[in-house]
């Protein structure tokens, strides 16, 4: 069984679509409103997989980019989930 890598503090920004969804390698998904940041934890080496969200009713979707987590900004240490 694999082991976990290093746990990290990142955030992310949307600040170009209505909505976008950060999709976990575990599963689990963050939407995050168009001017909105969130901050959340993952792995180093964890791939994540953003996702554009044009139209909340259409099952379409728009994968922008995958990145490991390390790529992503890490979160200031006053920002909230």
């Amino acid at each position: 069984m694999p082991v976990a890598g290093t746990k990290l503090r990142k955030a992310y920004v949307n600040l170009n679509h209505p909505f976008v969804i950060l999709r976990f390698e575990d599963g689990h998904e963050i939407r995050i409103a168009q001017g909105k940041v969130k901050t959340f934890d993952a792995y180093t080496g964890e791939v994540i997989r953003v996702v554009a969200v044009f139209d909340a009713t259409a099952k379409e979707r728009d994968l922008l980019e995958s990145v490991r987590a390390e790529e992503l900004p890490d979160a200031e240490p006053h920002e909230s989930r």
